[in-house]
């Protein structure tokens, strides 16, 4: 068992385990920790530009990702090369890269800048943070890796990797990713470890969504008249 095979052929469902049992237990157990934690109440200074930057930049490329690695080769061929989804990804992978790299780096100045949310920022926060930015340099510096093989090759074994974990082949993904850049490779290592620490932090919201709302009772309310 080589050290690749541990780290892209186990790791995967090892970090996507303990997101799954993890998550479960906070939300069974502690189900008023499961929240955004969000600092607009404490200021609103610098937040709306900073946040939309950041959110529409990571939920586009996360967007891209998935369907640019989880679509088979022969399904899009009939639409696109794979040469040229290459430099699409890379164009707009860079575009909103760059988007989410601004905003995000915006919304980190802001948190150490202002005292009263410096000092309601956790350990876990800055974790989440740092593994953000880094992860956002990671993808933007895998963009000019790939400028320098535009024929698509490696494009398709990081898009074997990610087909291969999901149909449970931990084997055919380790080996189809050994050659590449250490740069795509760092980058899916700590994609991977958004998993592990996400029943731990704030990223819980990212999968919660008011769909109750939508079923819950109307409420009456009446104002107060005054004697």
């Amino acid at each position: 068992m080589t050290f690749n095979f541990l780290l892209f052929g186990v790791y995967p469902y090892v970090a996507v385990a303990i997101a799954a049992i993890g998550a479960w237990a906070r939300f069974d157990m502690a189900q008023y920790t499961w929240k955004a934690h969000s600092s607009q109440m404490l200021s609103n200074d610098g937040m709306r530009v900073a946040s939309n930057l950041f959110h529409v930049g990571v939920i586009f490329v996360l967007a891209g990702h998935f369907v640019g690695l989880l679509t088979p080769e022969w399904l899009y061929h009939s639409v696109i090369t794979t040469q040229n989804k290459q430099l699409l990804a890379m164009v707009s992978g860079g575009f909103f890269g760059v988007l989410g790299l601004i905003g995000l780096t915006m919304l980190i100045k802001r948190r150490m800048n202002n005292e009263r949310i410096k000092a309601n920022t956790s350990k876990a926060d800055m974790l989440v943070l740092g593994m953000l930015w880094v992860q956002l340099v990671l993808g933007l510096l895998s963009i000019l890796v790939s400028s320098t093989h535009l024929d698509g090759s490696v494009m398709v074994q990081l898009a074997t990797w990610a087909q291969s974990i999901v149909i449970l082949n931990p084997t055919a993904a380790a080996e189809s990713i050994e050659s590449v850049n250490i740069i795509y490779k760092l980058h899916i290592i700590l994609g991977l470890g958004f998993f592990v620490v996400f029943p731990f932090t704030r990223l819980v919201h990212v999968v919660s969504a008011p769909v109750w709302y939508f079923g819950r009772a109307y409420q009456i309310v009446r104002q107060k008249r005054e004697a």
